[in-house]
């Protein structure tokens, strides 16, 4: 991966491979993935082998065209048992790099490590920092770097999570961290994460059209701006457009598919900003709920920064419904249009840097 990966944090689901999928092979190069495996609370074997076979090989089957990380940062004892035997098969036959961290279980550390040694891709170290920076995170980094073989290529993932108005210091964080953990290892890829998307509420949308600051990428650029030596090394990473805890949601179970709230978002991303345009699951007349959700796409067809259907498959269908075309969708649909339409506009983004 060079500098100007882009590493987008996605939910091993069906949406988020989708939207990946939407991108041409050309974009998907330049992007490497940190997919997530959703947590599976209380399941057991081996139906939870077969769920965990079924989202690695979707993920890997995505993968077709570059590497990717695997992470399952919330999973229990039973699933880290579960994935230890199927971790080295995806990372040897596939295109994938395991994940491990400071703050992660024996089990999983050494499952890790040892997928590394046989898929020889690499490893990722995901150290996360959701408040102040804890200097004593460095030590259990160089704990993890004892284990790594000579030949292993370890990459360093800094997470900093949520990134909203209520952690004003999250750049300062940040730099902080990137200060103590650069100097431990030669790494090969340094990556910063970080979620700039709000949990919206229906109170949020009742006006029309909602704007939200990417205080991601604001932190982004704070971090750019320090001149530190190591800041061209540097790779940028998100959360897409959804918040940030979204990827430790649990699957809804296949019976409990067509639940959710009677409405839903379309999301947009502009050079600052989210834009957020309400939209109707249920609830009103058919006729009713397709008007409202065309109209909600012609408003984000309609900003000036809209980027036209050339741009990618989320404009294109975004133009489509605005203009009539094809079917309104529904909340997994949404989410597979607001994250293709971010991961083509920041890749085009940072490869113009």
């Amino acid at each position: 991966m060079s500098a100007l990966s882009y590493v987008p944090v996605l939910q091993a689901r069906p949406h988020a491979v989708a939207a990946y999928g939407w991108l041409p092979p050309s974009d998907q190069r330049h992007i490497a993935p940190l997919w997530n495996l959703p947590p599976r609370p209380g399941a057991v074997r081996p139906a939870l082998t077969a769920e965990l076979r079924k989202d690695l090989g979707a993920v890997s089957e995505a993968q077709r065209h570059g590497a990717a990380w695997i992470d399952a940062p919330f999973e229990d004892e039973v699933q880290e048992a579960a994935l230890a035997e199927l971790l080295e098969e995806y990372c040897v036959y596939g295109r994938l790099q395991p994940v491990t961290g400071p703050d992660r279980s024996p089990l999983q550390q050494s499952a890790a490590f040892a997928a590394a040694a046989r898929g020889r891709r690499g490893i990722g170290i995901r150290v996360r920092v959701t408040g102040e920076w804890d200097a004593q995170a460095a030590e259990g980094v160089r704990v993890l770097l004892a284990r790594a073989e000579p030949e292993d290529q370890v990459g360093l993932l800094l997470d900093m999570g949520a990134v909203l108005a209520d952690r004003p210091d999250a750049g300062k964080e940040a730099l902080r961290a990137l200060d103590a953990l650069f100097p431990l290892a030669p790494w090969r890829d340094v990556c910063v994460l970080s979620g700039g998307f709000p949990r919206v509420t229906a109170e949020m949308l009742e006006h029309g059209l909602h704007q939200e600051t990417r205080r991601d990428w604001a932190l982004w650029h704070e971090i750019a701006q320090s001149r530190r030596a190591y800041v061209p090394l540097l790779s940028y990473g998100d959360y897409g457009t959804q918040h940030a805890d979204a990827i430790a949601a649990v699957p809804r179970p296949p019976d409990k598919q067509g639940g959710g709230p009677d409405w839903g978002f379309l999301r947009y991303t502009t050079e600052r900003e989210f834009v957020i345009s309400k939209v109707l699951h249920k609830g009103r007349e058919w006729n009713e709920k397709i008007a409202f959700n065309r109209a909600a796409a012609r408003e984000l067809v309609e900003l000036p920064d809209f980027r036209g259907p050339t741009a990618g498959a989320g404009e294109t269908w975004l133009r489509d419904l605005a203009m009539g075309v094809g079917t309104t969708g529904a909340f997994a649909k949404w989410l597979t249009v607001g994250n293709a339409q971010h991961l083509a506009y920041i890749t085009h983004t940072l490869r113009r840097l």
